[in-house]
């Protein structure tokens, strides 16, 4: 009977009525049916992002942190926020409290990680007795042991002061002769003038106005920074205020409050933990909620109302910030949905498709507000399907938006270094734009467009804090579809009627407002300035490509010279060399010996009929880079310096039978003969050798080129005929030139005697003009525009040297190098006169090297040129549409770049409506109507920013840190 009793009790127990749960069950069924539709709309949030959102609205609105550049970052700062405020509602005293609150608040809004690095290499080069070289995201450069003096000195002052008017200051209550009260009227006066001062920083005035003391129509550089000295005055002037001024004063009104009196409460707790975090994390957005308090306060005197009788001070600061922050997201998302009407219905071409969306959107107007207050409350972006104005609300989700840590995937192509190289030069100019609010107030999910010639620049903040941010920075790709090239001439509009045009008016409208994008400030940034240029009536010239051939023995010869003049191992050498007297023996064609076999000379093999698959027929074709093939790998190949026997050479102990004496066994001194006849084994006694020639100057073999460079590939008497065209005054001027020597007490009188020596001449007559056949093949007339290309390009015509010239790689590099030397100085002269003597000759050589790259822009020196920095970069190339040669020169400057504020609400509301479209719908069509071009919204270019595989940005960077003093 017990055990049915008890049964009884059990199931009545759990099958009474209970209202609470009838009605949650209700509820549940209800929404159970709506889940799926839920769900295909999009609404439904994934949990990975449903978690990540929880926490970045709980850490920023309940904990007065700041979104977080990383998930991993996100959730050690919730759990450290969170422990925080917990931790202070067991302390006993009420001062402790405060000094917990006031300490804890300040050191969580600072860059922590980066402070870590810092100390944690700072450590480690202790150690080791050696200064750390490198820290993540230039650290060695941003944070210092004076900057950790500076911290540490803020937060004593601000222990100070918060434990001082605590403790002696006592809590009246809240009237206009109080001491908060007086506290507050500074803050009004304080919000005010950061608010001017921040305003006058940009071009537009609250986007709408125009800016009169802002610089207008400057061209260069210097100018534009003289013109904004004045502006940068002010700046430093509101980063006092706002860094040091603004957060002591808010502390002092939190410290002056009566609610801290009550101690063991929750929301003293987390409202007081929240607002002296806020004070630091977010001085700006603190300062307006502190003053809209302190009016409220002013104005509602009576303890009986509910405002000031049921809350404490930091929950009306909780509330007030999220009102503060869904105001300011209503206002956003009702300007990005006008903006979407609006442009539905100018746009000629879906005019008549979307007038009946239009006239329904005017109807049920109502609805479409209740669907925007609905987004702005959950913080979810508003979705226009299809850009269309057919409005959804989108899953809530975190200020990334992607799910994919930031800057780890990008579209990498060609165009990616040029955003790779500019993106530090960016980061300081930003640095300073920022501290001086140039760039309006500065919150987590705003986006920034940059624009200059074809780049476009796409930047968003992920955290703020403390004297820091930290952004990503994405480049867009410089390919000119029809809708970049659309939406792009749109933003040089807007850019151009802020920034160029000058107003009659003092204070005249925005042209352009109600644009997803607001002019914000010019940013003197150091990049690559890209300019084009026909050559047409330069390379097509007869008598610049008759110049060019004479032009191009001196360039190798200069070339060749500098080489071996600049070798590592001939520099330790000339050191270590004595003159003992001895002098250097080595093997050499004579120029006027006549072979005793049969020369190639005298058979038609140098005809051109076998060079029909090397005419100038197919240089409007595709492009010459293309067309090496295996070819190229073979001439780029490492030949490993091993001296193996090659047939038909003729070793040294092999000539020293004949009576010449024996020659020491070294590398230096052997030379390779090539273009004889095969001997068969055995018979070697009859083969013909070429007499030892020996240097006249002792010190000429530490210039001599090596061993395999001196090999006679051509026949003599071909040899002969363009000896005479080598330069030998020129040789003569250049070898004089050389600083080599310059350790040597009489080095004008080595160089001399060098000079002298013919033999050395002899070699280098070998190596230029074998190379310069090698470069023109058989053909003595002036060249055609083509073949420049094609030379160029690195596709050599056939010859019998082309095989010995592609088998040494770094000669074949050389040798490239001076054609496309010859071709920028043949461009020079056209372009600026011809050149008047050697010296001029010399100077302008040397600028190239030093100052140059002249290459094609798909080689990876190219990259490497333009990731060093190389002053200035050349390339040939051929437009095949107009039918004309081109040049392409890369000018590394300081240059302006424009910068403007897009509407974040619109980002996130196409960015919601492309994850929408490919996830749920399945649109995944390359020409669907959503990324087409529309100027207004700029929505090709913000599809093309979000991360892939959605998006097709060219560059992303990891998230980078700048701290703003």
């Amino acid at each position: 009977m017990a055990a049915q009793a008890k049964t009884d009790f059990d199931t009545k127990r759990f099958t009474v009525n209970i209202p609470a749960l009838e009605q949650t069950n209700q509820i549940l069924h209800i929404l159970f049916i709506f889940l799926p539709f839920l769900w295909a709309l999009g609404t439904l949030p994934p949990p990975d992002a449903l978690f990540l959102w929880a926490m970045e609205q709980i850490l920023e609105f309940g904990l007065g942190g700041s979104s977080m550049s990383t998930h991993l970052r996100l959730l050690i700062m919730f759990i450290i926020s969170a422990g925080t405020a917990v931790t202070s509602y067991f302390i006993p005293s009420t001062v402790g409290v405060v000094l917990f609150m006031t300490a804890l608040g300040f050191l969580l809004s600072l860059n922590l990680s980066d402070m870590g690095f810092f100390f944690k290499h700072s450590a480690t080069g202790h150690r080791v007795g050696t200064k750390s070289k490198a820290l993540p995201n230039g650290l060695e450069k941003q944070f210092t042991w004076k900057e950790c003096l500076f911290y540490i000195i803020i937060l004593v002052l601000a222990l100070i002061e918060t434990s001082l008017l605590h403790h002696f200051a006592g809590f009246p209550q809240i009237s206009k002769n109080s001491p908060q009260a007086i506290v507050g009227y500074i803050l009004m006066i304080l919000l005010i003038i950061l608010w001017l001062l921040r305003e006058i920083q940009s071009v537009c005035i609250f986007g709408i106005f125009q800016n009169p003391f802002y610089p207008k129509n400057v061209q260069t550089v210097t100018l534009f920074l003289e013109k904004q000295r004045r502006l940068m005055k002010i700046g430093v002037i509101r980063r006092i205020l706002l860094n040091l001024v603004s957060p002591f004063a808010m502390i002092a009104f939190l410290s002056l409050d009566s609610s801290l009196q009550e101690l063991h409460s929750v929301s003293v707790s987390i409202g007081f933990t929240r607002a002296f975090r806020m004070v630091w994390q977010n001085t700006e957005n603190a300062l307006l909620e502190t003053v809209i308090i302190s009016a409220v306060h002013l104005l509602i005197s009576s303890t009986d109302v509910w405002w000031n009788r049921s809350l404490d001070t930091g929950i009306r600061l909780l509330l007030v910030g999220i009102m503060r922050d869904r105001l300011i997201q209503f206002i956003s998302k009702l300007q990005f949905a006008v903006t979407v009407l609006f442009a539905s219905w100018t746009e000629k071409k879906r005019r008549k498709s979307t007038t009946t969306l239009c006239i329904l959107n005017i109807v049920f107007s109502p609805f479409v507000l209740v669907f925007i207050v609905f987004s702005t409350l959950l913080s979810s972006p508003l979705l226009p399907l299809f850009t269309l104005p057919l409005f959804l609300v989108g899953f809530p989700r975190p200020v990334q938006s992607w799910p994919g840590a930031v800057g780890t995937t990008a579209c990498m192509c060609a165009d990616t270094v040029y955003y790779y190289q500019m993106v530090p030069h960016l980061t300081t100019a930003l640095q300073s734009a920022m501290a001086a609010g140039s760039l309006g107030l500065l919150l987590p999910g705003s986006h920034y467009l940059g624009r200059f010639q074809d780049r476009l620049i796409w930047i968003m903040i992920l955290e703020c804090g403390y004297t820091y941010c930290c952004i990503n920075i994405k480049g867009l790709e410089l390919q000119e579809t029809s809708c970049h090239t659309a939406e792009a001439q749109r933003v040089d509009e807007v850019f151009q009627s802020a920034f160029e045009q000058e107003y009659a008016r003092v204070c005249s409208v925005n042209e352009h407002f109600g644009n997803v994008l607001t002019p914000c400030i010019l940013l003197p940034v150091k990049l690559y300035s890209d300019a084009r240029n026909v050559l047409s009536g330069i390379i097509d010239s007869h008598d610049n490509l008759k110049e060019f051939k004479g032009d191009l023995i001196k360039v190798l010869v200069w070339i060749l010279l500098q080489h071996c003049s600049r070798r590592p191992s001939m520099q330790e050498v000339i050191h270590k060399t004595e003159n003992k007297g001895k002098e250097s023996l080595i093997i050499l064609p004579a120029l006027n010996a006549s072979p005793q076999t049969q020369s190639l000379e005298d058979t038609d093999s140098l005809n051109s009929e076998i060079l029909d698959d090397w005419s100038d027929d197919n240089v409007f074709g595709d492009d010459p880079t293309i067309k090496k093939g295996k070819e190229e790998k073979d001439q780029l190949k490492v030949v490993p310096g091993v001296n193996l026997p090659i047939p038909g050479s003729v070793e040294s102990q092999g000539v020293g039978d004949h009576s010449v004496g024996t020659v020491p066994e070294n590398n230096l001194y052997k030379a390779v003969i090539l273009g004889y006849p095969v001997v068969d084994k055995g018979k070697q006694e009859d083969v013909a050798y070429i007499p030892l020639m020996e240097f006249s100057c002792s010190h000429s073999h530490l210039l001599s080129l090596p061993e395999e460079w001196t090999s006679n590939c051509l026949p003599n008497s071909k040899m002969r005929e363009m000896s005479s065209l080598f330069p030998e005054e020129w040789y003569q001027f250049v070898l004089k030139q050389l600083e080599c020597f310059h350790s040597e007490e009489n080095a004008s009188n080595v160089l001399e005697e060098i000079a002298k020596d013919r033999v050395l001449r002899d070699f280098y007559v070998h190596a230029v003009m074998t190379c310069y056949f090698s470069l023109f093949g058989v053909d003595t007339m002036v060249p055609s525009p083509g073949h420049i290309l094609r030379v160029y390009s690195g596709v050599l015509p056939w010859s019998l040297a082309l095989d010995w010239l592609t088998e040494k790689p770094e000669l074949f590099q050389l040798a490239l190098k001076a054609f496309r030397y010859t071709l920028k100085l043949m461009i020079d002269k056209a372009s600026l006169g011809p050149i008047e003597d050697f010296k001029e000759l010399t100077n302008c050589l040397e600028e190239y090297e030093t100052d140059w790259y002249i290459g094609l822009v798909s080689d990876e020196k190219w990259k490497e040129a333009v990731v060093q920095e190389k002053p200035y970069l050349f390339s040939l190339g051929y437009d095949s549409n107009m039918g004309v040669y081109t040049g392409r020169v890369l000018s590394l400057q300081e240059l302006l770049v424009q910068v403007g504020k897009l509407n974040a609400e619109a980002v996130r509301g196409q960015w919601a409506n492309l994850s929408w479209e490919l996830l749920y719908a399945t649109n995944d069509d390359e020409e669907r109507y959503s990324i087409q071009a529309h100027p207004l919204l700029l929505r090709n270019l913000t599809v093309q920013a979000a991360d892939p595989p959605l998006g097709y940005p060219v560059y992303s960077s990891k998230p980078l840190h700048i701290h703003l003093y």
